[in-house]
C-alpha cells in the first residue's frame, strides 16, 4: 500500500517549487519536495513532464501564486482585475494588493508559522488593527496602520514567547515590529523580491 501523500506538500511538488504552505517545517529536514522534487505519482522521478504551452505555463503560475496565499479563483481573479484598474505596473500592484492582506501581514511579523496559521489567528480574533479587533483576512491593511496581537490572544498559552520569537524575525523591509509591544507598522507599500511566481505570466493569463 503506497503512502499517504500530503495535500500540502503534493501541492508543492506538482508546482515544481516550495509554496510555503506549512511555514517552518518546510525550511526543514523532513520537507516532502526536498526528499522528493518530482511530481507525485506511480512514476516518481522516472516520469517525464509534458513541455506546457504559453498558456500551461502563464496557468502554472496562476495557481502557484493561488495555493501560496490560500484564494480561490473567484478572490484571486478579483485582486487581478483591482490590479488592472490601477494606473502604474499591473504586476507589481497586484503583489502588493497580496501581500497587504491582514492574514499575509499576520504571517510576515512571525504571528503565524504559515499563512493558513495565520488566517486561523484573524479569524479567532486575536489580531488587531490600530488597536481595534479585525477578524476579517482580507483586509487591506494600509502604509501607517499598526497590526498587533489583542489582550485575548497575548493570554494564550501559544503565544507565550512570541516576543522572543518576533525579536528574531527576519520580516521584509517594508514591516517594521515592536517586538515587545507585539506589533508591526506598514511603513512602505509591499513588495517582495522573489514572490515564487511569476506575476507578469499571470496578468498575461488574464488579459487573453
Amino acid at each position: 500500500m503506497s503512502k499517504k501523500i500530503n495535500t500540502n506538500c503534493a501541492k508543492c511538488r506538482r508546482a515544481g517549487v516550495k509554496l510555503m504552505l506549512k511555514g517552518e517545517k518546510c525550511l526543514g529536514p523532513k520537507c516532502a519536495f526536498a526528499k522528493r522534487s518530482y511530481a507525485p505519482g506511480q512514476h516518481g522521478p522516472d516520469s517525464k513532464r509534458a513541455k506546457l504551452s504559453s498558456y500551461g505555463a502563464q496557468l502554472k503560475e496562476k495557481q502557484k501564486a493561488k495555493r501560496i496565499y490560500g484564494l480561490i479563483e473567484r478572490q484571486f481573479s478579483n485582486y487581478v482585475t483591482k490590479a488592472s484598474a490601477k494606473t502604474g505596473d499591473t504586476s507589481k500592484i497586484l503583489l502588493a494588493m497580496l501581500e497587504s492582506r491582514l492574514d499575509n501581514v499576520v504571517y510576515r511579523m512571525g504571528l503565524g508559522k504559515s499563512r493558513l496559521d495565520a488566517r486561523q489567528i484573524v479569524g479567532h480574533g486575536l489580531v488587531t488593527v490600530n488597536g481595534k479587533k479585525l477578524d476579517i483576512a482580507s483586509y487591506n491593511v494600509k502604509v501607517g496602520e499598526v497590526v498587533g496581537l489583542s489582550t485575548k490572544g497575548k493570554g494564550k498559552k501559544a503565544f507565550e514567547k512570541i516576543a522572543e520569537k518576533l525579536a528574531k524575525t527576519e520580516a521584509p523591509v517594508w514591516l517594521g515590529i515592536d517586538s515587545k509591544d507585539i506589533s508591526a507598522k506598514v511603513l512602505n507599500v509591499p513588495h517582495v523580491d522573489d514572490a515564487g511566481f511569476n506575476t507578469k505570466a499571470i496578468i498575461e493569463f488574464y488579459s487573453r
